[in-house]
């Protein structure tokens, strides 16, 4: 999700171009640094989080540290048939750097509800996400970044609210700082996800681009948009647009909140959040 990037320097388009960047400047050697022989705090980089926006970060967690992300309350509405209210409890993404360029991360929600018009509540525990997050350049360095994100969702929650299915993909984050102090976030997704018909599994397209800036001191904001495309013949496509706010607390602390609004008919009319991620 949002880095807002502090430095603004032009971008370019030409792979050659950023491949060069990201290993041109020679800075500090942390490879020999892992979970088991930690970054030293003087080393560490800027603090970086996969929220609050939906395009994930392309920086990892130093190694040997933990950081952990979570919302308060999450919110949605849906009023595309009869009315469906999700509320999301305390959901976390816990995470540990086990290289310089490595980090491996738990997605954990403790409590869902779910309110369909017309029916029973349902609510119980979410499901369980296994992420690994590979930085190939510019964690430490240059203008751009890009990683590499596999990971599996495991049926940990209840039958009510989730499908019941093992499900899994690859994220592809990208990060470059633009002029005049703006961050961009580029990110692909492949998932495969089962389908509507539960009798086998198909390959979504997840895609998004987010633009963020610093507005004053320590409050950053970010507009996003954010797109999802079905092989599956049932589903239809799916836009959303973003907003929020971010404010960096200390380096080691930023709280965030946003909206979501629904742009398709198949999308979610709404969402609302607000979270905190915190380091040590």
């Amino acid at each position: 999700m949002l880095q807002v990037y502090p430095s603004g320097r032009p971008l370019t388009a030409l792979v050659p171009a950023l491949i060069a960047w990201g290993s041109a400047s020679a800075e500090t050697d942390k490879s020999a640094y892992s979970l088991l022989n930690p970054t030293p705090r003087e080393l560490m980089r800027e603090m970086s989080t996969d929220r609050p926006d939906a395009t994930e970060s392309a920086y990892t967690v130093d190694a040997g540290h933990v950081q952990v992300e979570m919302s308060f309350i999450e919110f949605s509405r849906d009023d595309g048939g009869p009315r469906e209210d999700a509320f999301a409890y305390a959901p976390m993404n816990l995470k540990v750097g086990l290289l310089n360029n490595l980090d491996a991360q738990l997605m954990l929600s403790p409590y869902e509800r779910l309110q369909v018009e017309g029916e029973e509540d349902s609510s119980g525990f979410g499901d369980t996400q296994l992420r690994v997050k590979w930085n190939l350049w510019g964690n430490d360095s240059g203008d751009t970044a890009l990683a590499l994100m596999p990971f599996v969702k495991f049926p940990t929650g209840d039958d009510s609210i989730t499908n019941d299915r093992v499900e899994g993909g690859l994220i592809i984050p990208f990060a470059a700082a633009l002029p005049a102090e703006f961050s961009l976030g580029l990110m692909a997704e492949f998932d495969i996800v089962r389908d509507e018909a539960d009798d086998g599994y198909e390959l979504d397209f997840v895609h998004s681009a987010t633009l963020g800036r610093g507005l004053f001191g320590p409050v950053g904001v970010y507009v996003e948009y954010f797109g999802i495309a079905g092989t599956d013949a049932a589903s239809n496509y799916r836009a959303l647009f973003n907003i929020g706010l971010t404010i960096v607390v200390t380096p080691d602390i930023q709280l965030d909140t946003g909206v979501q609004i629904g742009l398709t008919d198949d999308a979610e009319d709404l969402g609302v959040f607000v979270g905190v991620s915190f380091r040590h």
